[in-house]
């Protein structure tokens, strides 16, 4: 590998690293000012768990030696002793790294789901577990040579197309989220407008780092094919994102009477998540309708939860499930040569949609069953007293903002 490429991949890792750090500030700005501390921390947990345990053996299962194996062994290189030893150490440990950061931030996007009422240590026996057990899976499945990677040849189909994660991370997260919600129940007094985001500029703020790193995110990997199409998908990270904000302000104009920057920051989340798989393998044109599209889609989708009853506070379901979807299954109608509309036919719909449900019925099922049993247990969330009082002091004895009076 060039300098030149081997250059990127550091950057691209540091790029997506900072998106975590960028979700902290996005969901922090979206609690009330007596849970910051907690939802911030949360995304940290992960960060610190889920980093130590991709390299003792999450990244022995991301890769499997047969379509069929459910994950790799993880034993086989325990702690990567013999990767670091080998012959090619320098450049594999940066794709082990930059590996770690993606698994990393699928875990901490299920935690705006549980905000404002879940224990510290229960959300990181659940993150360490959930991580082990789905999205190490699933990253194979996916990329490390799964069934997924040979859907297409085994039904002599195209092949799924999910270049940075709309299945492995997005849906991957928000299934979880949709069965965390539907575990741990509603807040106390849950209804439409009954907490009001607390510091809209921090949500910007995060909004912001997570676009800046998002770069990082999708392009990261051209690193591996000597950056042959980079310049495609920074030019879609941008064009969808930009065009998802513009689709989120309208729809919200027409619905509340005013666009607002809550808005604009999760229009732009929305249209970073749709064109996540589809950043490679769409004309800029296309990928400017699917920003409106999802935008505007995922911006109506976050009122689900008052209609149905679950109690999703960051909106991890409208977003990331929802814009994950529409992004994998729009490759089906527009990806380049493959699609409905651009010279394909229904083969790649078809397997793009196997791919999505797949992934998102079995991380639901682990997820629900994994929450259920730990609330059940440790429990998961915390008393209903704390949870009004403010969760900050009583899970970290930590306060977001300290009123000094003088």
């Amino acid at each position: 590998m060039d300098t030149g490429s081997i250059a990127w991949a550091i950057t691209a890792t540091a790029l997506v690293l900072f998106m975590t750090p960028g979700l902290a500030f996005f969901y922090g700005g979206l609690v009330k000012a007596k849970s910051v501390v907690s939802m911030m921390m949360m995304s940290f947990g992960a960060l610190a768990l889920v980093g130590v345990l991709w390299v003792l053996y999450g990244y022995n299962m991301s890769a499997v030696g047969g379509t069929w194996e459910f994950a790799g062994n993880p034993f086989s290189d325990f702690a990567l002793s013999s990767l670091a030893t080998g012959e090619t150490a320098n450049t594999d440990l940066i794709g082990v790294a930059f590996g770690a950061t993606f698994a990393i931030i699928t875990v901490a996007l299920i935690s705006g789901a549980i905000a404002d009422r879940a224990k510290f240590g229960s959300w990181l026996v659940f993150a360490g577990v959930w991580a082990t057990l789905v999205y190490f899976p699933v990253a194979a499945w996916v990329w490390g040579g799964g069934w997924i990677l040979n859907l297409g040849d085994t039904l002599g189909l195209p092949a799924v197309i999910d270049y940075a994660g709309g299945t492995a991370v997005h849906i991957n997260a928000g299934a979880a989220a949709l069965a965390l919600a539907i575990v741990l129940g509603k807040r106390v007094g849950f209804q439409k407008g009954m907490d009001k985001p607390h510091n809209v500029p921090l949500t910007l703020l995060g909004a912001s780092v997570l676009w800046f790193g998002w770069f990082g995110f999708n392009a990261g990997a051209e690193f591996l094919n000597e950056l042959a199409n980079t310049g495609l998908i920074v030019l879609n990270t941008l064009g969808a994102t930009a065009a998802a904000i513009i689709g989120w302000l309208i729809v919200e104009k027409l619905k509340d009477g005013k666009p607002t920057a809550v808005g604009a920051a999760s229009g732009a989340v929305a249209g970073l998540v749709a064109i996540t798989p589809s950043c490679a393998n769409l004309e800029p044109g296309w990928a400017l309708l699917l920003g409106i599209i999802a935008g505007a889609i995922s911006a109506l989708a976050v009122e689900l939860k008052f209609k149905l009853g679950f109690d999703d506070s960051l909106d991890v379901v409208g977003i990331h499930l929802v814009a994950g979807f529409i992004g994998t299954l729009y490759l089906g109608f527009f990806a380049i040569d493959t699609g409905l509309f651009t010279g394909g036919d229904l083969g790649q719909l078809s397997v793009q949609a196997i791919a999505a449900f797949a992934v998102a019925i079995y991380s639901f099922v682990i997820a629900f069953v994994l929450g259920f049993a730990i609330e059940k247990t440790i429990g998961f969330r915390v008393k209903n007293e704390d949870e009004i009082a403010g969760i900050d002091t009583v899970v970290h004895g930590e306060e977001g903002y300290k009123l000094e009076t003088v």
